[in-house]
């Protein structure tokens, strides 16, 4: 492979390595507020305990994800100093908010939410971790901004002279409407990942507990917890599970009509539709490498589909094939294959979607189960909690996935009613290295991540497992402080 192609893997790489961690952070902190504010309100010691039990979970997730995130912005000066170069006027004008806005306010409140348990009152402490979750979520939006123009830019000037796009409004970038289609779409799956990863958790432990017996006959204590608190908090998990799920299909259809009219040869390569035609039929399920448009066969359709997808309507919409696209974009800038890899596009298209089963069945499991008070201890219910967990995180791998590869060959496509000249191919947009230099890089990079990735894991398997600690038995204001401190210091480390 030449230096392009191992930088776009190397990107590739650790730009889904770091999006494993980004949706549970953006989704978990708001529910552990929740959590927190549930706690402050009632009093009830068993909400103090899920929320310092989560916020252990939590504070590992973000370490990790703040450690692999700052690698990114490393990564536009190493492999992508091109494009850097091109769009740096632009695209470090929401990286910086997001730095010196949301990643401050983020982090600045965690530290007072983390050592500031018996330190602040009450009413102060939980406003820090309310903070937090703005922070994580302003973070997201400045992010998605930055990506979205180079989805579909907007607030720039072409200046001809240094070859490069300038600034001119940033109130304009900031509501592009593709950022503003994509942020809710995405804040949606973050809470669909956090409610499911709690969902899950709060499941098995209710399973667990619910079928904990001693020497003596049912341990009584167990059986507490599984009804006062893992049930109320698997519960209230699925409760949001169902709300972001159906938040998820709106703001995905207004994104897709959007991305129709935005970038078509995404679209069109997401159904692998090689021809135009009125009314073409939704692709379920394909075979062949997809790949030119030559070796492709749709086995199973459904009609009126993918005409309400682009217009909103069921016939009568025509709609742009793979092929002529690609010649019209011939024509207008020039030779080039302007195709995305069709294979990736289609399926990772699909997965995004199939993939969220795992939390709508452990939805519907979960609360028929608990219906009318019952406290489930079927085994089956505690693997599918388990089982369930991993698939949200993996359909938003997919989603952005497909986002990034469905624009390609454009690192910043070109907007069909903006300034012409802002358009840059991943091609043009590549540091000068040489392939060993880039692959040295890739390999250190992958290494270090595996490293991290075992870390993570083990840390949240043993935490998950362990359960609540001794210490988050006892509420507010009952532990000394220096306690309190040398604990938090235990996990936050």
């Amino acid at each position: 492979m030449d230096a392009l192609d191992l930088a776009r893997w190397q990107f590739g790489i650790t730009t889904v390595y770091h999006f494993i961690f980004v949706p549970l952070t953006i989704g978990l902190a708001p529910l552990i507020a929740i959590m927190q504010t549930v706690w402050v309100v009632t009093g009830n010691e068993h909400w103090y305990r899920l929320t310092k039990f989560f916020g252990k979970l939590f504070l590992i997730n973000f370490a990790i994800g703040v450690a692999t995130g700052i690698v990114q912005e490393f990564q536009f000066g190493m492999n992508w100093s091109e494009y850097s170069r091109f769009v740096g006027d632009v695209f470090g004008a929401p990286l910086a908010l997001e730095g010196l806005v949301a990643f401050f306010l983020e982090s600045t409140f965690l530290g007072l939410w983390i050592f500031g348990w018996d330190r602040l009152p009450k009413g102060v402490h939980l406003a820090t971790i309310w903070l937090v979750a703005i922070g994580v979520n302003a973070s997201a939006f400045f992010i998605i901004a930055a990506n979205s123009f180079m989805q579909h830019p907007v607030g720039a000037r072409y200046n001809a002279e240094r070859g490069r796009a300038e600034l001119t409004s940033i109130w304009e970038l900031l509501t592009n409407n593709t950022a503003l289609a994509a942020f809710p779409h995405v804040v949606a799956g973050a809470f669909l990942t956090a409610a499911t990863f709690v969902a899950g958790v709060s499941g098995w432990w209710m399973v667990r507990n619910a079928r904990k017996v001693s020497t003596t006959g049912p341990d009584l204590d167990a059986v507490t917890d599984a009804r006062k608190m893992w049930r109320p908090a698997a519960r209230f998990a699925l409760g949001v599970v169902i709300v972001a799920g159906i938040a998820l299909v709106f703001t995905g259809d207004l994104q897709g009509k959007l991305m129709f009219d935005q970038q078509p040869m995404k679209m069109a390569s997401a159904e692998s539709l090689c021809d135009s035609g009125t009314d073409p039929d939704f692709s379920v399920l394909t075979i062949g490498t997809h790949n030119n448009c030559d070796s492709v066969a749709h086995l199973i359709e459904v009609p009126g589909v993918l005409s309400w997808l682009a217009d909103g309507e069921f016939s009568g919409v025509e709609l742009q094939g793979v092929n002529d696209l690609q010649q019209q974009y011939v024509s207008k800038f020039g030779d080039g294959d302007y195709r995305p890899n069709l294979f990736v596009t289609y399926w990772s298209f699909r997965l995004m979607i199939g993939l969220a089963i795992g939390s709508a069945a452990l939805a519907v499991a979960g609360l028929w189960l608990m219906r009318g008070g019952r406290v489930p201890h079927q085994r089956w219910f505690a693997w599918l909690c388990l089982a369930a967990i991993p698939t949200p995180f993996l359909a938003n791998s997919a989603g952005w996935i497909f986002t990034e590869m469905g624009r390609q060959p454009w690192v910043v496509a070109p907007n069909p009613t903006g300034v012409d000249q802002i358009r840059l191919t991943v091609a043009d947009a590549v540091s000068g290295h040489s392939s060993w230099t880039v692959l040295l890089s890739l390999v250190l990079f992958t290494l270090v991540y595996a490293v991290l990735a075992v870390v993570w894991f083990t840390l949240v398997r043993r935490y998950i497992a362990a359960g609540p600690s001794h210490h988050d038995a006892h509420p507010h204001g009952t532990v000394r402080p220096d306690d309190n401190a040398a604990e938090q210091l235990s996990f936050a480390y």
